[in-house]
């Protein structure tokens, strides 16, 4: 037997409240608020043509391959297509007043953090015997095993397992200052006596290190990172009066 529900406006905003959601709401009224604004402050302006070009940005991370395709998700989500055209000014005017804002200051900040952008290629098991972890780690030393043996033999994720413990290029920020402090002094090539964290027992083969260097996509990268760290101050700054 179906049963017709109605759902109005006022069910929306009393589940947003019961789900405990209205802080994370609030933020990211106020965080828009404050991009318009201040975006408005610096004389930003939007031509019709940048529009159009993040809205067609938008659908492309959506899958949107179709106006039907819009439709249907603007539809799923309660959205207009002026909604739509919102979404896509705010995407917009917040690259351009990121970039407005801190273009400038991305050397400095690059130069000055340098270090946490050095870049390593790596390799890891990790165990949870810290015995066993030697042994093996002797092991490769004295040519008796190679890490892929003990990678292929150990690792249980079936990925992991099947590229060799291989992590990618790691940057040194992510890493744990245990596993990091080792890692950059090693020589490539070298496989790292174990290491113990809260994760387990940690054997690595580093195979490069890599200097870091201020591409477009760091840049970006440190913009978004500023960007964030700026919104931040603003929202702690700001005063919020609710209405009702």
């Amino acid at each position: 037997m179906s049963t017709s529900i109605t759902i109005t406006n006022e069910d929306i905003l009393h589940q947003v409240k019961v789900s405990c959601k209205i802080p994370e709401i609030v933020e990211q009224i106020v965080t828009r608020k404050v991009i318009i604004a201040a975006a408005e402050e610096a004389g930003i302006k939007v031509e019709v043509e940048e529009l159009q070009k993040a809205a067609d940005q938008i659908r492309l991370a959506n899958k949107l391959d179709s106006a039907d395709d819009t439709l249907k998700w603007l539809e799923k989500h309660g959205l207009s297509i002026d909604d739509f055209e919102e979404i896509a000014y705010i995407s917009l005017i917040s690259g351009k007043l990121a970039s407005h804002l801190l273009a400038d200051q991305v050397e400095p900040y690059f130069f000055e953090h340098q270090l946490n952008y050095v870049g390593v290629v790596m390799y890891e098991v990790v165990l949870d015997d810290e015995d066993l972890a030697l042994e093996l780690f002797y092991a490769i030393k004295e040519g008796e095993m190679s890490f892929y043996d003990v990678a292929h033999k150990y690792i249980q994720d079936v990925e992991l397992r099947r590229k060799g413990g291989y992590l990618g290029i790691v940057r040194r920020k992510d890493l744990k200052p245990e596993i990091s402090a080792a890692v950059f002094t090693a020589k490539p090539l070298q496989v790292i006596k174990p290491i113990v964290t809260a994760k387990g027992i940690h054997l690595i083969l580093v195979e490069e290190l890599i200097q870091p260097d201020l591409n477009e996509k760091l840049r970006t990268n440190i913009i978004l990172n500023l960007f964030t760290q700026w919104l931040n101050q603003q929202i702690e700054q700001s005063e919020i009066s609710k209405s009702t």
